[in-house]
């Protein structure tokens, strides 16, 4: 991928995520973080993992991954094994940082951006 496709890609996963947080804003969210890293442990190099958004209503958090594609079938075969563990350690490493994290419930959804509809959110993925 050159470097002005990679640019490209970067674009458009922001504009997905700006949709997808817009979207959940209406639903009566809030929007706690967006493109949240998780560092390792000890300060180490790289990070754990990422949230493309944490979204809060009262006690629940909502950990999203946002994923614009041409059919919704295929943003959620898009979310491998791997990146559910990646996603989960640093949504873990997010409640661990907030004072009121022992009473929150959380659960992991996928929003998929699909040319011509409205965003298609998908509840409790895994």
């Amino acid at each position: 991928m050159t470097s002005a496709e990679r640019q490209a890609a970067e674009q458009r996963g922001r504009a997905a995520e700006d949709t997808a947080a817009a979207y959940l804003r209406a639903q009566g969210y809030e929007i706690a973080s967006t493109r949240y890293r998780g560092k390792n442990e000890g300060g180490g190099r790289g990070r754990a993992g990422e949230v493309d958004i944490i979204a809060r209503r009262d006690d629940l958090i909502v950990f999203v991954e946002v994923k614009a594609r041409k059919t919704a079938q295929f943003a959620l075969d898009d979310i491998t094994a791997r990146a559910q563990r990646r996603i989960e350690t640093a949504g873990e490493k997010w409640i661990e940082s907030q004072p009121d994290g022992a009473s929150l419930s959380w659960r992991y959804d996928v929003i998929a951006i699909v040319p011509g509809k409205p965003p298609l959110h998908f509840e409790n993925v895994w």
